[in-house]
């Protein structure tokens, strides 16, 4: 279960850190979800900001390979997170807390029915 203390602890991470943990995370997926492919997009996306370089600069490469690789459906998922994500974060905030609430509370009643 992951905890606020945990959530803090993410937020202390140093960006390109973030990046290389997003992307080892995506290597051994054949399947990730949208959801994760936005989180790796706007956090790239941050990192060409941050570096004053012209936005899609390295970033449209990378969704160019996507497109390749993933449904368009699931690419175009992942940029709407990845602008929701640079545009209103508290909003992506509560709803990432919401959905790991929501899987924890699930994970609890399953334990419950299996301990019965």
């Amino acid at each position: 279960m992951i905890s606020e203390e945990d959530l803090t602890k993410q937020q202390n991470v140093p960006y390109e850190e973030r990046i290389s943990r997003i992307e080892k995370l995506l290597e051994g997926k054949e399947n990730p979800r949208a959801f994760e492919l936005g989180l790796l997009l706007a956090l790239k996306m941050g990192q060409e900001i941050r570096d004053k370089k012209p936005l899609g600069s390295t970033t449209a490469s990378l969704v160019a390979s996507w497109n390749k690789t993933y449904p368009t459906s699931i690419v175009e998922e992942a940029i709407a997170s990845a602008k929701e994500f640079l545009t209103n974060p508290a909003k992506l905030a509560e709803k990432i807390k919401a959905t790991m609430l929501k899987a924890n509370e699930s994970q609890k009643k399953e334990e419950a029915e299996d301990a019965e």
